[in-house]
């Protein structure tokens, strides 16, 4: 251990030359894993880090680019998913309405007078007519949406 040591700091002013390196010790103690410039325990590992040219310039402005990118690539995924759940609801409002419209259905076979049936029969048909209009403002209410939201999405991609 002592000659890989000696070794390294002979070894470093040539290596430094071509790149900026940096030892640091790594010792697992217990729970723990500790990093330090200097041997900290008996297992300490030494481990080193390395950079071709320290003083090269970071990109430039390229920044504000990629963040717009991401930004739009955010955008994009929240329209999928409101379009997908938007799509969603008007399913659900058409399972709603089929269930809706079979009860009242149902209501007018079951057994009855023919008086009775007539007036039950004219309820359940005002009742479904009911039932279809409720349904149909919601549907071009929600498909109002979902084009608004194509057309965004659309334009983003």
């Amino acid at each position: 251990m002592r000659i890989l040591m000696i070794l390294s700091w002979l070894l470093l002013p040539m290596i430094s030359s071509a790149k900026t390196t940096f030892s640091y010790y790594k010792c697992v103690t217990g729970e723990t894993t500790v990093y330090s410039q200097h041997p900290c325990a008996a297992n300490a590992t030494q481990h080193t880090l390395s950079h071709s040219n320290p003083e090269a310039p970071p990109p430039d402005g390229q920044y504000t680019k990629t963040l717009n990118n991401i930004e739009r690539q955010q955008l994009i995924l929240r329209l999928k998913k409101t379009l997908r759940a938007k799509k969603q609801q008007a399913a659900v409002l058409g399972r709603k309405r089929d269930e809706a419209t079979r009860d009242e259905q149902r209501r007018v076979s079951r057994m009855m007078e023919k008086g009775e049936r007539a007036k039950t029969l004219n309820e359940v048909k005002r009742n479904i007519k009911s039932i279809n209009t409720a349904y149909l403002k919601e549907v071009k209410i929600l498909n109002k949406e979902i084009t608004r939201l194509e057309k965004r999405l659309k334009r983003l991609e």
